[in-house]
């Protein structure tokens, strides 16, 4: 009821405004109705596709320049875009603390590394999609079809040492082996999700489609924020532990003069300690230093690195070098994997149970085995139960016999 009288009401209102309004000359020049302009009561619908701005009504509007432009329509010209474009701030009510740039509609001018001079998103666009991108894909398969190559020619490296029963000598203790198997989580962790993330559009969305692909892409973005922790700590625990193992010395040019040893006829190593030149170079180029950069600016695109990351600009230089770095670093790790699984015989083994044979030993880094059989380096660096204490009678218990 309520309804009708309201639709009622507005029908009535309608035709007496209709009733009182005069009559005139149409276009045609008979009597009609007048234009819909002229009526001055109620609301008045109009064509969206026929609304123009009120300043282009204006006498004279496309002549204007564009002073004249700005006193008819402030905001709405030439020179204000033309300032926008070029990364002037203007007005707005949130606070600095809150929204640093929320005046900024588009970032100034700036050339990074690998760009046009031109704003700062295009840009840190360019830099992505002309370089990282396509020269990160092309790192990655150079790497790839060289270990495919070094395998079918040479084969694994080594040669097979029959277990003699006995531990041998502890290479990596417990607690070595928990900080590398947890950082290599991680970083395989955060490397496949990185390299969806960054090339699964090419190789994975025509595949996918479009929703199951932006359902594992949004899945594995957040696998790659909570495994960057991990990753962090466990990296400093490396780093902590192996570094005073990983510094140069005298051998190490020595074996880097002969090339490890791998590229000659005889399959014999040089020798070297209980690290040679290559591993320390992926420890310290491969790991640590990138390792702190790629760390470092992960914590800033996470916005939880205090002073970095509130301004598009900072994100943008943090996601370049955090891309770049991360790319390096994984291509160097396929190395390392390369070599710590089927490239080099017994390797794994030693990061699986911490002990290696003496002749695994003398063979890969016979420099260390030396130190190992001089006694200046434990056989057993790991705590363990001393011989005979399990046979030794505890307080108040007798001697079996």
């Amino acid at each position: 009821m309520k309804h009708s009288l309201c639709a009622l009401l507005l029908t009535l209102g309608a035709f007496a405004a209709h009733a009182q309004a005069p009559a005139g000359p149409t276009a045609s020049g008979t009597v009609g109705e007048v234009p819909a302009a002229a009526a001055v009561a109620g609301v008045q619908g109009q064509n969206i596709f026929e609304v123009k701005p009120d300043a282009s009504a204006e006498p004279g509007y496309a002549e204007q320049t564009n002073g004249e432009r700005m006193k008819v329509q402030p905001g709405n010209n030439a020179p204000v875009w033309r300032q926008v474009g070029q990364g002037v701030t203007g007005y707005s009510s949130l606070p600095k603390t809150q929204a640093p740039e929320a005046g900024n509609l588009i970032q100034p001018f700036v050339q990074y590394p690998g760009s046009r001079f031109t704003n700062a998103g295009q840009a840190w666009r360019e830099v992505r999609n002309q370089w990282i991108i396509p020269y990160g894909a092309a790192l990655f398969a150079i790497v790839l079809l060289a270990l495919g190559i070094f395998y079918f020619v040479k084969g694994p490296m080594g040669h097979d040492h029959p277990d003699t029963g006995s531990k041998g000598i502890e290479r990596f203790t417990p607690f070595e082996r928990a900080a590398h198997w947890a950082n290599a989580f991680a970083f395989i962790a955060l490397a496949a999700s990185g390299i969806v993330m960054a090339f699964g559009k090419f190789f994975l969305l025509p595949v996918l489609g479009s929703t199951l692909f932006g359902w594992l892409t949004y899945a594995l973005k957040n696998v790659h924020n909570f495994m960057g922790p991990l990753f962090a700590v466990s990296l400093a625990v490396i780093v902590l532990t192996f570094i005073k193992d990983n510094i140069a010395n005298r051998a190490d040019f020595v074996w880097l003069s002969k090339g490890g040893g791998m590229l000659g006829g005889d399959g014999h190593e040089v020798p070297s300690h209980r690290f040679n030149a290559g591993e320390k170079g992926l420890f310290w180029w491969g790991i640590t230093i990138p390792g702190i950069f790629v760390v470092a600016t992960g914590l800033v695109l996470d916005k939880l690195f205090p002073g970095f990351g509130d301004v598009r600009g900072d994100m943008q230089i943090a996601h370049m070098i955090h891309a770049t770095l991360a790319i390096w670093m994984m291509a160097l790790i396929c190395g390392h994997i390369y070599m710590g699984t089927v490239g080099m015989k017994g390797a794994y083994k030693a990061m699986k149970t911490g002990y290696v044979s003496d002749a695994w030993a003398k063979e890969h880094h016979e420099l260390w085995y030396d130190d190992v059989q001089a006694g200046k380096i434990p056989r057993q660096r790991s705590a363990a139960p001393q011989a005979g204490a399990a046979a030794t009678p505890s307080a108040g218990q007798p001697a079996q016999v």
